[in-house]
């Protein structure tokens, strides 16, 4: 029993969150072997997905705005087996992305 308590789950926990004063929509974040998506995000609505990278590759995220106008971000790269958070805010303009990975 004492072995398990230093076991940890190797997840990174996603927010999205929009800063926007107005509904960005279609949003699809990939990572490297799976994909998910939230269909809107209303102004000041955060979104928490859990996520496993199980191979090496680049966060990329796209969504469109109020407008229509699509908009993409490709960075943060992931690795196998990397644990902590990545805040991802989302305004009419574009992404702040904040990683936190060890």
């Amino acid at each position: 029993m004492a072995g398990l308590a230093g076991c940890r789950a190797r997840v990174v926990d996603i927010n999205l969150t929009n800063t926007s004063t107005q509904a960005v929509k279609t949003i699809i974040i990939d990572y490297p072997t799976a994909t998910f998506g939230k269909d809107k995000l209303a102004p000041g609505e955060t979104f928490h997905y859990s996520i496993k990278p199980l191979e090496t590759g680049m966060l990329k995220i796209q969504y469109t705005d109020v407008l229509g106008s699509i908009h993409t971000y490709t960075g943060t790269q992931l690795h196998k087996d990397d644990r902590g958070t990545i805040e991802v805010n989302i305004n009419q303009g574009g992404v702040l992305v904040k990683p936190s990975l060890r």
